[in-house]
């Protein structure tokens, strides 16, 4: 059930983005490329101090290595196919693959659905690597809630802009962007169940959470801090790392 709750808080925050930008528009690009580059630095390090070392343990050199590969695989494969945003400057949102859906001249409401649809569905790998965690320890599972929730507050600012443009209602914002969220602790659950099955399992399961949150740091976290202000992202990245080397 714990597990659940972090999962729960690390999606919601999500929507912690629609609020942010409600009260106080969009965050300061110093203050986003630190957020992103901290965020950054603890997945970095959890993947490599904590998930990958207990893959092999739990598992073999062969289940670590494929596991991290099919982790990397399926975001790779996701970002070619769903519509998604992000951050490129503060005011800006950079939209990948609308293409895909025949979104480029649609109006923005409908590029705001598209890319809640698209965050939706990559939380689900997300709330995967939490329950990962969690079948290894509860410290590691909470130390990747709070990763990916501090990855998720300029995703929800990034899947806000669009819909607030389009004339949409707050409320409705912020109750779409929970409800994009809610994606992680569904992966969390999911994970729970089949992780559960052997120790082998939740070895190549922790090396898949590995591989799609490295993926994620150096496709989206990694780019978007440096756009922004690369010695302020820098120095979160630094921060995170030597902050998930401490505590793990």
């Amino acid at each position: 059930m714990d597990g659940l709750i972090y999962s729960f808080l690390a999606g919601a925050s999500t929507a912690l983005g629609a609020v942010l930008l409600y009260f106080f528009g969009t965050p300061g690009e110093k203050v986003l490329s630190a957020l992103l580059g901290f965020a950054g630095g603890i997945m970095l390090g959890i993947s490599v101090f904590e998930l990958l070392p207990e893959a092999l343990e739990l598992g073999s050199m062969t289940t670590a290595v494929v596991g991290f590969l099919l982790g990397c695989g399926m975001m790779f494969g996701l970002d070619h196919v769903l519509p998604h945003s992000h951050l490129s400057t503060a005011d800006e949102i950079v939209v990948e693959n609308p293409e895909n859906i025949g979104m480029e001249n649609k109006p923005m409401l409908r590029m705001g659905y598209l890319i809640l649809f698209g965050i939706a569905l990559h939380n689900l790998p997300e709330g995967l690597a939490i329950g990962a965690g969690l079948e290894a320890s509860p410290e590691l599972g909470l130390a990747i809630a709070v990763a990916i929730g501090l990855h998720n507050v300029p995703e929800g600012l990034a899947m806000a802009g669009p819909l607030k443009a389009g004339g949409l209602p707050i409320g409705k914002i912020f109750l779409f962007t929970l409800l994009a969220g809610l994606m992680t602790p569904l992966g969390t659950g999911i994970g729970l169940l089949l992780f559960s099955v052997s120790p082998v399992m939740v070895g190549g399961s922790l090396a898949f959470a590995a591989g799609a949150m490295v993926y994620i740091v150096n496709d989206e976290l990694i780019p978007q801090a440096n756009g922004m202000h690369s010695h302020l992202a820098n120095g979160g990245l630094i921060l995170g790392l030597m902050m998930a080397f401490v505590l793990l």
